[in-house]
């Protein structure tokens, strides 16, 4: 990087998920008009799941309705090559929990009440304006986040509040995923109790959420925190909530009520609208005279992050420079190529009859294009040869059309205008038929056989993949000489076998691999691609196990389910609902039953020498390298890192207590 995306210039990552990664990027336009955005991009891996395509588009038909200061903005959607991206606002700032963590590293002990008001205050108005949307004929879009969380809170260097990602975002008259009873959404010390128990949730559920944030940020507690998802999710449904006061002593009695209001576990008592909670908010600090401003707000934030500031500011001047540098080049190979072309076009259309062009007046515009020659790629010749292309978009196109006209009235037979050979074409054919191709790593919509369209002199990397059977790659060089070509691959079938035992032997249990269905045991599957098996059971806890394989071989995995646990639905007549929860493990073989969890949390540290690459910890994807601070529980983890185009590396690293773990890998 920087990298041309389309119309946008990629100047670097900021991370990556599990489906999708967002990258900072500058958008240009006529007259110098320059833009800092952000690029949420599908990965190539996931371009086959139309379900997850729909889930993106989703958020971004959502998300794309909604214009407000307190919430960021989407810009475009489209696709580029078969890949689908998301063009959105770029807010410079940190979110909530990046924010407490700055403020443990400089010793701020307390999160003042001032900056913890306004955030909320923000909160507050960006949710009213989703909840109130509406459609052009005043249909309610009844538009619920379903994760408010400090992770979606965004503090900007200017001292503005942005909630972020709609990703999981509801709406009654949109289409996207339904939410199912047993399947959790969001934070789990963030939700609301009816979301807890995987009932159906309303806007009420996100004014619960921000009542959570708003006692947090202003006690420096956290409500629910328990040993497992399973006990904090108990405490949200079923325990007493403590009050702010008896957290933090003197703790004004109205603020108070208002977090303890925006907290009841029955949804009609609660505020019914972050309107009516705003309000309240504002009331209070009217009476306290509490100096609540965005510009203190800007302040705390430059004083908090002073030193990344100026680290980032180097970085993305960098990065624009790398950027104008692409820009430029770019522009001269496109002044190159029109150049070429018009003289070809030129040179044609005078050898069919060059005493008749003789005889006639030909415009000054023409002969201007008929005497052109490529310039030097120096700045000089960039500026003549932009330039004569102004003149040529306003007057020299004009004049070669009227020589066309004149010409082609006379002649019996007009010269054909030769193709510019910047593409060529390549042909990718497959045994058995029906492969996705990829190019350069991007994955294509067509799949074999098919005319690919390729560049002209570069280096091209061709892979093909098939569910079943191994991947096949190449690489090739279209030329002048030679600007089509064709390839063909014979697809083996897949070597890796998956073998997998359930206890208890009487659960029922159905298993998947990347979405569909087989019975114990299944051979053919392709190596050198991150598989998913999903293992469900009526009544028990639904189990997902990530692995990448290696040829030949075969992988065993031992399953012991564990029951699911039911809360009361709290209303009477309706069933219980069971909550799940899918934690995600790396695939072992075989793997061993796991040590109790010890006690407390540390960091992890992880690096590389030689490159970068991408980290999960225990399968969950943690961003690229360099991850610093990453706050875990103690004891032994699986550590992998990704590089592009390697092969994975694995490592068990060992957190303490209240300690900080390191480790780099070799690439």
């Amino acid at each position: 990087m920087p990298m041309r995306f389309g119309k946008y210039t990629l100047l670097r990552k900021l991370a990556k998920g599990g489906m999708a990664e967002l990258f900072l990027a500058i958008q240009r336009s006529v007259a110098g008009f320059e833009k800092l955005i952000v690029i949420k991009r599908i990965l190539p891996e996931m371009n086959q799941d139309r379900a997850f395509i729909e889930m993106l588009l989703h958020e971004a038909r959502i998300a794309a309705t909604l214009s407000h200061p307190n919430i960021v903005q989407i810009f475009d959607v489209g696709e580029v090559n078969g890949v689908y991206f998301i063009a959105m606002e770029h807010v410079h700032g940190e979110d909530l929990r990046s924010m407490v963590r700055q403020m443990k590293r400089r010793n701020v002990l307390e999160f003042p009440m001032e900056h913890a008001l306004a955030i909320t205050l923000g909160m507050c108005a960006g949710l009213s304006y989703a909840h109130e949307r509406r459609e052009l004929d005043g249909t309610a879009l009844n538009i619920v986040h379903r994760d408010i969380s400090p992770q979606n809170v965004v503090v900007t260097f200017s001292g503005d509040v942005k909630i972020v990602d709609f990703g999981i975002a509801k709406s009654d008259n949109k289409t996207g995923e339904s939410t199912k009873s047993g399947k959790l959404k969001g934070k789990v010390p963030y939700m609301s109790p009816e979301q807890a128990r995987g009932e159906h949730v309303d806007w009420r559920s996100d004014i619960f959420s921000t009542g959570v944030m708003l006692f947090e940020l202003t006690t420096g507690k956290r409500l629910f925190k328990s040993a497992s998802e399973y006990e904090t999710l108990k405490m949200i449904c079923e325990e007493e909530y403590p009050r702010p006061s008896r957290v933090r002593p003197g703790y004004p009695q109205e603020l108070e009520r208002i977090v303890m209001k925006a907290l009841l576990k029955d949804r009609e008592e609660r505020y019914q609208s972050a309107r009516e909670m705003q309000s309240d908010l504002e009331a209070f600090i009217r009476n306290e005279r509490i100096a609540v401003s965005n510009i203190a707000l800007h302040e705390f934030m430059q004083s908090l992050f002073e030193e990344k500031l100026a680290a980032q500011k180097e970085a993305l001047l960098q990065g624009k420079q790398l950027a104008d540098i692409i820009e430029m080049n770019r522009a001269a190979e496109t002044t190159m190529e029109f150049e070429g072309a018009m003289s070809r076009l030129a040179a044609a259309n005078l050898a069919t009859d060059s005493q008749r062009l003789a005889s006639q007046s030909m415009p000054a515009a023409a002969h201007t294009v008929t005497n052109f020659s490529p310039a030097p790629r120096t700045n000089v010749g960039m500026f003549v040869a932009l330039t004569l292309i102004g003149i040529l978009g306003v007057g020299g196109l004009s004049g070669v059309l009227i020589w066309k006209k004149q010409h082609t009235t006379t002649a019996s037979s007009p010269a054909p205008m030769p193709a510019a050979m910047s593409q060529g074409a390549l042909e990718v054919v497959t045994d058995p038929p029906g492969a996705a191709i990829w190019v350069n790593g991007d994955l294509r919509k067509e799949v074999t056989p098919s005319s690919v369209p390729l560049p002209i002199g570069s280096n091209i990397d061709v892979k093909v993949t098939m569910d079943g059977f191994e991947q096949q790659k190449t690489t090739i060089v279209l030329t002048d000489a030679r600007p089509r070509d064709s390839v063909q691959f014979t697809l083996r079938k897949g070597s890796v076998v998956i073998d997998v035992a359930v206890k208890p032997d009487d659960a029922h249990a159905t298993m998947t691999l990347d979405g569909r269905p087989f019975n114990m045991m299944i051979d053919g599957v392709a190596s050198g691609i991150e598989h998913k098996v999903v293992v469900t059971a009526p009544g028990y806890l639904e189990q997902t196990f990530v692995f990448l394989g290696e040829p030949m071989e075969k992988k065993h995995l031992d399953v012991v389910l564990a029951k699911a646990m039911v809360f009361p639905s709290g209303k009477g007549g309706k069933d219980p609902v069971a909550v799940s929860s899918a934690p995600v493990i790396p695939f072992a073989a075989p793997p061993e039953r796991p040590a109790p969890t010890p006690q407390g949390s540390g960091k992890l540290n992880v690096g590389a020498s030689g490159g970068w690459c991408n980290v999960t910890v225990d399968g969950v994807p943690r961003g690229a390298t360099p991850v610093a601070g990453l706050e875990i529980s103690s004891g032994s983890h699986r550590v992998t890192c990704t590089p592009e185009g390697g092969k994975p590396q694995s490592a068990q690293v060992t957190v303490p207590i209240d300690g900080t773990a390191r480790y780099k890998f070799t690439l």
